[in-house]
């Protein structure tokens, strides 16, 4: 049954990379995981490499997924690398959240935005700066895999590019996070078939009831997520219609 698995999804995955899921046991211990007590498809996805990045976020380099996630051992540093944050509005202006899948690596089982991930060095496209064609790229990619949306539904000027947040997380102490994360905003009525692979639930919230919502959540939120909703999230989401005032490509937030 395994093999068959991969069979059919192996090709698949030499267009769509960017698979970040495996088995998390109930009880993880402190030490450097390594591939192999992870699913084949997952020890595939942490071979993906990612886009290394100083602090000002320019390229310096590329490292494997795993080992730009990977918390050191003794310094609790985490590398830190470019990713993105898309937020979902629908027609009507609610916000998709999705929870992610227990198979998730880092912050499985937690609700975050529609979509976070990476682009990818290997992906010449993606590694492409101006207008942050790359990072568009990759979010056209990404929400494809992730949510099931075609990508013909989905162009990369349909992405508003608000900023940059730098953000660091330990997770779990042996997974973690440290991100140039652009934030791209999108509205527009989709067609979702979500992977459950990634992701366990999908849900629309209305701007009047996000708080209320988030207080019945059955799970935490992601680091990112939580710092997005606290600092900026609620004031870029009463302005759908009018973003270019917050768009702010020259500096990067740092929470």
């Amino acid at each position: 049954m395994l093999a068959s698995r991969l069979n059919l999804l192996l090709p698949r995955m030499s267009w769509l990379r960017g698979c970040s899921t495996t088995v998390v046991g109930q009880q993880q211990q402190r030490q450097v995981p390594t591939e192999s007590v992870h699913d084949p498809l997952q020890a595939l996805a942490l071979k993906e490499q990612c886009i290394l990045v100083d602090a000002n976020d320019q390229a310096i380099g590329a490292a494997s997924k795993a080992d730009c996630h990977r918390v050191h051992p003794k310094s609790g540093d985490v590398r830190l690398h470019r990713a993105f944050s898309v937020f979902l509005f629908n027609a009507k202006g609610e916000m998709l959240v999705q929870k992610r899948s227990s198979h998730k690596i880092t912050f499985p089982n937690t609700y975050t935005n529609a979509c976070c991930s990476h682009p990818l060095h290997e992906i010449e496209q993606e590694r492409q700066e101006s207008n942050a064609l790359g990072i568009r790229l990759a979010a056209q990619r990404r929400l494809n895999y992730e949510l099931g949306i075609p990508m013909e539904e989905l162009q990369p000027q349909d992405f508003r590019y608000l900023t940059r947040i730098h953000y660091a997380d330990t997770g779990d102490g042996v997974w973690g996070e440290h991100e140039i994360d652009y934030i791209l905003f999108l509205q527009k009525d989709v067609t979702l078939q979500p992977n459950s692979n990634e992701v366990s639930e999908v849900r629309f919230l209305r701007r009047d009831k996000i708080d209320e919502a988030v207080a019945k959540f059955s799970a935490p939120l992601t680091p990112w997520f939580s710092l997005i909703l606290q600092h900026r999230l609620k004031l870029w989401w009463d302005n759908l219609h009018q973003l270019e005032q917050f768009e702010d490509l020259s500096n990067i937030q740092r929470f």
